[in-house]
């Protein structure tokens, strides 16, 4: 059973810009929104989702487009070692957003996440494919921006509740930063196993706390790297009136992450 149990973390969202120009006789309509294109190859030690480890080392690779407030992409992980069994070898992520923004410190951002498992055993309780609708809210305050964010698994039924805040302090000796992230959620889902009667619930809480400094080396390549924290906890499952059973997923790992985006 605990093997279906990953299905209920996977109940993962960007931004862009707009130009208006004048004439000097009459104003001219605003032009189209820049549209731009990231390519971003990474490697992590752990792959960990929502306090869950669902393989370990892998290559996650991911094509994103921006377009205005509009910014959409593909994502993907193939496991390079230390493989779950069934979990997420490999997975493609297909998501999108869009920005509203309120004022210069707030913003509202609905948004969704297609998650794609194409080797996932149907009979053993995995899901193919899930789709989650997501809403966030951006506030900055004194540098300090927070994100609470709903999302909804469709296929699951799983509700996940996070709040995210992030703060940064430069580096200007080595024309860097350092990016603080914090993370705190909590998950509960109904039907989190493909084709099983009565349905599973499984639920459980999850925090990180991460730091990754980025360092420019070109106009259009980023090179930076992170590490991270994280921990799943009072995570289970249940199915119908069975007793509940641990969710053995849901651990602490450190996870080191290097990537190389290139835009264009």
């Amino acid at each position: 059973m605990n093997n279906k149990l990953l299905l209920a973390s996977r109940i993962a969202l960007l931004l862009g810009t707009r130009a208006l120009f004048a004439q000097a006789v009459a104003p001219a309509p605003a032009a189209a929104p820049a549209v731009t294109v990231t390519a971003t190859a990474s490697v992590v030690s752990q792959y960990m989702f929502r306090g869950q480890r669902l393989n370990g080392a892998g290559f996650q690779p991911s094509v994103e487009i921006g377009a205005g407030d509009f910014t959409g992409g593909l994502w993907a992980n193939v496991p390079l070692d230390n493989i779950v069994p069934d979990s997420s070898d490999p997975e493609f992520d297909l998501y999108g957003s869009y920005t509203f923004k309120m004022s210069d410190a707030a913003s509202i951002v609905p948004g969704f996440t297609s998650y794609h498992y194409p080797k996932a055993p149907t009979n053993a309780g995995f899901y193919r494919n899930t789709f989650e609708p997501s809403l966030a809210a951006n506030y900055t305050v004194q540098g300090v921006k927070l994100t609470p964010k709903f999302y909804y698994d469709l296929m699951l039924k799983a509700a996940t509740y996070e709040v995210t805040g992030a703060y940064a302090v430069a580096l200007k000796e080595l024309g860097s930063e350092l990016d603080f992230t914090v993370t705190a959620g909590t998950y509960k889902g109904t039907d989190v196993a493909n084709h099983t009667t009565p349905s599973v619930k499984a639920w459980g809480d999850y925090w990180l706390l991460g730091v990754a400094a980025p360092f420019q080396i070109s106009k259009e390549a980023k090179l930076t790297v992170g590490f991270a924290y994280t921990e799943g906890r009072d995570a289970f499952s249940k199915q119908g009136s069975f007793k509940q059973v641990p969710n053995s997923l849901a651990i602490g790992r450190g996870v080191v992450t290097i990537n190389y985006a290139w835009t264009f």
